[in-house]
């Protein structure tokens, strides 16, 4: 069965992939991961959504989607990690957490699947 979702064609989506910098922990130090979040690339990316949810946090209900994320398997996309987030590149208020490593789903090393969350940021 052809899964027709991993075809260029199917990469409809332009998402910045961002990394956090250095931050300044208050004693003349800097913490990795702890700055400004900042642009290393941006790609083109299939954004296939899974079944989301609502959750209870401080008092307050919020959602969350999920979302499969395919991408080439690049230099570049292979540094993609948990402490990075997506951002689209069309609309800059859907930001996404990355929340599962890349996995190369069939096994050629031409394409990288993880999830992000919108709305966990």
């Amino acid at each position: 069965m052809a899964d027709n979702f991993r075809r260029a064609g199917a990469l409809r989506e332009r998402v910045k992939c961002q990394m956090a910098g250095p931050g300044d922990d208050g004693w003349d130090g800097s913490l990795p991961g702890a700055g400004e979040f900042a642009t290393q690339f941006t790609v083109a990316a299939g954004m296939k959504p899974r079944t989301g949810g609502e959750g209870v946090d401080a008092a307050r209900l919020g959602g969350s989607q999920p979302y499969v994320v395919t991408v080439r398997n690049t230099p570049q996309t292979r540094q993609i990690s948990t402490a990075w987030r997506l951002v689209d590149a069309r609309n800059e208020l859907r930001v996404f957490a990355v929340t599962s490593p890349p996995a190369d789903p069939d096994g050629k090393n031409q394409w990288l699947e993880f999830l992000a969350t919108e709305g966990q940021i």
